[in-house]
């Protein structure tokens, strides 16, 4: 086991992207929700571009939840450098999404509201999604 300060540096391999989501497939917090069908990267700037787009459809009213982490370094090498001498410095961070993976999450607004902020935000990221209600969710028409 590593300490906590060498933790921080430590190399991370691609791994594989197989198989469908095994946590963070049912909704926790809100009453709506986003659900990927795509397994792919997503950048910490695509994740904020999406929050942005949702809160301002919103306007700031209900609570949104992101329930996605970058936490995965995505290295590179600089252009017209050498083969070996290590691996290159972070570049960015990712958040691994497979399917079945809840993205983000809705509370304190109606559904055409939530669905359209949703829809909305959905459209910043570079996978399927789904948009998936609550199983206590009690429609009012």
């Amino acid at each position: 086991m590593l300490s906590p300060k060498r933790q921080k540096y430590r190399k991370m391999q691609k791994g594989r992207m197989k198989g469908l989501s095994q946590r963070g497939h049912r909704l926790s917090n809100g009453m709506f929700g986003i659900k990927s069908l795509d397994s792919k990267f997503i950048t910490s700037r695509q994740i904020e571009a999406a929050r942005i787009a949702a809160t301002r459809y919103m306007k700031r009213e209900g609570q949104l939840w992101i329930k996605i982490f970058p936490d995965k370094p995505i290295t590179k090498k600089p252009l017209e450098v050498r083969m070996g001498k290590g691996k290159g410095a972070p570049e960015y961070f990712v958040a691994v999404v497979k399917p079945g993976k809840i993205m983000f999450e809705v509370a304190g607004v109606p559904i055409d509201v939530a669905k359209e902020a949703l829809r909305l935000a959905s459209q910043k990221l570079p996978v399927k999604t789904k948009f998936v209600i609550a199983n206590d969710y009690e429609y009012i028409s």
